[in-house]
């Protein structure tokens, strides 16, 4: 029987409510919440450990690298075949992409949550956990990278997104659909991930920061940004890539002052590309030394600056990881 590690790191799965505050808080252990698995003794020997208890908003990139440093540790090990991590959702789909960047193993790294926290009817942290555990255990889950797995559902680490701030489906790959699904307490693929990225980094830059384009902004943003020590900047941009033009007068004083900036798009779907020419436009912003970030959402093109910039500070470099995917 194949040997899964469980890492507990707390979020909605390891929560109920407090009834002084009505509100719910870390109050879970991971031991807690496995002994609600029933069963899972049939398909495989777990391990578990808890690693933390905070709640996914209080997760940092900081964090995240010495969780994937932390996995690497299990992953090394010749009796464990997976790791499975429990995350709070809200962040979830960024701890995810970092150690899908992260991490080079052909192991499967599953990532799951919940929604609904253990004093609520329906709660779904057990069914979730027992997916991603015989998603773990899958032959088919090995070397496709980081995995998600939620409500049945299998999505790749470097395409899901959250998309629903209540619903139990609401981890969505938006552009290519979801990768597989658990039915029988097996994992079913349908599709491979288009992703398999790894940057082999032993730190990162997190002082990146992400700002959103809207009509009629101008770049005080950015120059705040600056001013202020970013050594990286995302722009979530308008459709294709664009930004008002006071806006893309700062983007390019940045780039001139050796801040690489990564253009995406605020769109829920779709790639950025030159396709405009006027000030502002994606060409005129490709022309002044932007980076495109193809179809990422700007949370995880900051994700990938941050441990791009860990690696290298070239500007051209980390256009190769970005828009070449060479590292």
């Amino acid at each position: 029987m194949k040997k899964v590690v469980v890492i507990f790191n707390g979020g909605t799965i390891a929560m109920k409510v407090d009834e002084r505050i009505h509100a719910a808080v870390p109050s879970l252990s991971g031991e807690e919440v496995m002994s609600m698995v029933t069963g899972i003794e049939s398909h495989a020997v777990v391990e578990s450990h808890n690693f933390s208890s905070l709640p996914s908003p209080h997760v940092t990139p900081e964090l995240m690298l010495e969780l994937s440093n932390y996995v690497k540790t299990f992953l090394d090990r010749d009796d464990v075949d997976g790791v499975v991590v429990t995350h709070g959702t809200d962040t979830l789909e960024e701890t995810a992409y970092f150690l899908h960047l992260t991490i080079n193993s052909d192991k499967p790294v599953v990532v799951t949550g919940s929604m609904r926290n253990g004093s609520e009817l329906g709660y779904d942290g057990p069914a979730n956990l027992s997916a991603a555990i015989c998603t773990a255990i899958s032959d088919e889950s090995r070397g496709r990278g980081v995995l998600v797995c939620l409500n049945d559902e299998i999505n790749a680490a470097s395409e899901v997104t959250k998309s629903h701030s209540m619903k139990l489906n609401t981890f969505e790959s938006p552009e290519f659909g979801l990768v597989g699904i658990v039915d029988d307490n097996k994992a079913h693929f349908y599709r491979e991930s288009l992703d398999h990225d790894y940057i082999d980094i032993d730190k990162i830059e997190t002082n990146v920061d992400l700002i959103k384009a809207c009509a009629g902004m101008d770049g005080k943003l950015v120059d705040f940004c600056v001013e202020n020590g970013a050594k990286g900047l995302v722009i979530e941009a308008m459709g294709r890539g664009n930004i008002p033009p006071k806006m893309a007068a700062s983007v390019k004083n940045a780039i001139c002052k050796g801040i690489p900036v990564v253009l995406v798009s605020r769109c829920y779907r779709g790639r950025v590309l030159d396709s405009y020419g006027y000030e502002g436009g994606g060409k005129d912003l490709r022309t002044a030394g932007v980076i495109f970030g193809d179809d990422m959402p700007g949370q995880k093109a900051r994700i990938k600056l941050i441990i791009a910039l860990g690696k290298t500070n070239s500007i051209d470099e980390i256009r190769e990881i970005f828009e070449n995917g060479r590292y």
